[in-house]
């Protein structure tokens, strides 16, 4: 089979004024981006405010694997294949880091016939809303930085800024630096750190934001640190919330792209799903119900990550009902859940699959405490066996769902056309009642235990002295009655990443609790997670190359 980047560059693109026009945008109201990429203009989004809203369907994953699960391949799949249905479909996206595209082979624009194009575009600059991002939070480390040097008016304490700079990149020697040495005229000297730019809470604020006032003020809330009198220092106490979202102005504006079969596709943003609520902006996700009668949209990792964020914290502030969750899954993922080595997962294994098979489990048992329906989604691979489906069918249908099987890597919408047709099905006979797991006016504590108990199926909870002593300051602050994002191992339901499975009896970890008071939530942090990654022993930008004529070459 050709690679992804050789599939993508022999697709026949459309101009993007014509997949605007299928959907009703006029060409005024989009801002181009060359031949095949633009962004939406306000105009649209007011025109369409009183517009009936289409189904909103989400899909979220098994706990991810070396396996591979395919959960943005099968979200690209279903939009095309709810085309070939004769349905009017958009799907909604994050944007790629440079990140994960120069360090592990790991885009967000699908894989194989079921991708988001011009990949390549896409997967680098695109239409510059990372550089953007990375420039707004810099802008404000460099306003803290100059306020020291200026005589320090507003009395910051430069041993308690939480404020870090970002890059987009994956650079583990900036994790922990040292800035404003060599003399007075150089500034403060202080202990500073980086975060890649998708873990920026300026990320998670443009991604959240309704309108561009509504970011301005979310950006004004950014506490970057405190006093020696220990209050909290804002960006707006800065004075440079106003350039912050000036230089957001374009960025905030969400994308209109398109799959390899002509199926709509809006990305924007791309917070991390660890440190933030790994979803798309509220902005593409509300604008794509109001041009498609389905929109396909997904959150980051498993479903006790992404899925439990998407509910509990973008669906909570931006008032979205969702209709129906898709949960994709592979035979080879459960059997190496259920104790197989990534090298033999080709080999038939019903044993193993039985015992991993747990995982989905829980997963289903969680999505439905949300009152939505789900459908279990196979990626399937001609290493699986007739033995192996039947036991899958057999298991789903004890739970009580759906299960379909897609091949829509090798065969674009095509091999979609089972999972799109059951999906249409449930929606139209189940109707969802959607509800949020918790009052974010509860204790902390009480949040974090529900998430624990509830999703992960843990039995307690443990804090840190430091983490104590953090929420005690976020009660006397009064911002304690904000929804939870806990950041968390995507590789286990528990705190452990080596806890495969569905884990039980365990407690976790909370080592450090943050206020992200511009976003609206609070990061309960467990484990060893980390907000700059490093590259790994041979890192994907090894083997990228472009030749004399423009062809790329070993993206993906």
């Amino acid at each position: 089979m050709l690679t992804d980047i050789e599939i993508a560059q022999q697709c026949n693109m459309k101009p993007i004024t014509e997949i605007a026009s299928k959907l009703g945008i006029h060409e005024d109201e989009l801002e181009l981006y060359g031949k095949y990429k633009a962004k939406i203009t306000d105009e649209l989004l007011k025109r369409l405010e009183n517009k009936k809203e289409g189904k909103l369907i989400l899909v979220t994953a098994i706990n991810p694997t070396p396996a591979g699960e395919g959960k943005t391949t099968t979200t690209v799949g279903l939009g095309q294949a709810m085309a070939k249905i004769g349905k009017k479909a958009v799907i909604a996206l994050r944007e790629p880091s440079l990140g994960p595209v120069m360090g592990v082979k790991g885009g967000a624009a699908g894989g194989g016939y079921a991708q988001v194009v011009p990949m390549e575009d896409i997967n680098l600059h695109f239409t510059g809303d990372m550089h953007a991002i990375t420039t707004a939070n810099n802008l404000l480390s460099a306003a803290i930085d100059n306020h020291l040097q200026q005589g320090n008016l507003l009395g910051i304490d430069p041993r308690q800024i939480i404020w870090k700079r970002a890059l987009d990149m994956n650079d583990r020697a900036l994790r922990n630096v040292i800035v404003g040495l060599g003399g007075k005229i150089n500034g403060v000297p202080r202990e500073e750190g980086f975060v890649i730019t998708v873990a920026s809470e300026v990320m998670a604020i443009l991604c959240l934001a309704t309108d561009l006032m509504d970011l301005k003020k979310r950006l004004g809330r950014i506490i970057i640190g405190y006093s020696y009198t220990g209050n909290p220092v804002t960006a707006a106490d800065l004075k440079v919330d106003g350039a912050m979202t000036l230089l957001l102005k374009d960025a905030i504006k969400p994308n209109l792209v398109q799959t390899l079969e002509n199926t709509p596709s809006l990305m924007h943003g791309g917070p991390f799903a660890n440190i933030a609520h790994g979803c798309n902006s509220v902005m593409a996700t509300k604008l794509a119900l109001k041009l498609g009668d389905y929109v396909i949209t997904e959150a980051g990792f498993g479903a006790d990550l992404g899925a439990e964020k998407f509910f509990n914290i973008k669906c909570r502030y931006a008032n979205l009902k969702p209709d129906a969750v898709v949960l994709v899954a592979t035979i080879r993922a459960l059997k190496y859940n259920g104790g197989v080595k990534k090298d033999d997962l080709k080999n038939e294994n019903v044993e193993a699959l039985k015992k991993g098979f747990v995982n989905v489990e829980k997963h289903v048992g969680n999505l439905k405490k949300f009152g939505v329906p789900v459908l279990v989604a196979i990626n399937h691979f001609h290493t699986d066996t007739e033995n192996e489906v039947d036991f899958v069918k057999s298991k789903c249908e004890g739970l009580g769902v759906e299960v379909a099987f897609s091949e829509v890597f090798s065969k674009g919408g095509a091999g979609g056309i089972e999972l799109a047709e059951k999906l249409v099905e449930i929606i139209e006979s189940q109707p969802s009642q959607f509800k949020l797991l918790y009052d974010e006016n509860l204790p902390i504590k009480d949040k974090i235990e529900i998430i624990t108990k509830e999703i992960y199926g843990g039995k307690g909870v443990m804090y840190t002295a430091s983490a104590e002593k953090a929420i005690k300051k976020i009660q006397e602050m009064g911002m304690d009655k904000l929804p939870i994002c806990m950041a968390k191992t995507q590789y286990s339901l528990s705190d452990d990443p080596n806890l495969l499975g569905r884990p039980e009896g365990f407690d976790i970890t909370v080592r450090e609790v943050k206020l992200s008071a511009g976003a609206g939530f609070i990061i309960a942090i467990t484990g060893e997670i980390m907000t700059m990654p490093g590259l790994p022993k041979v890192p994907s930008a090894e083997k990228i190359d472009i030749d004399e004529k423009g062809t790329i070459t070993g993206l993906f």
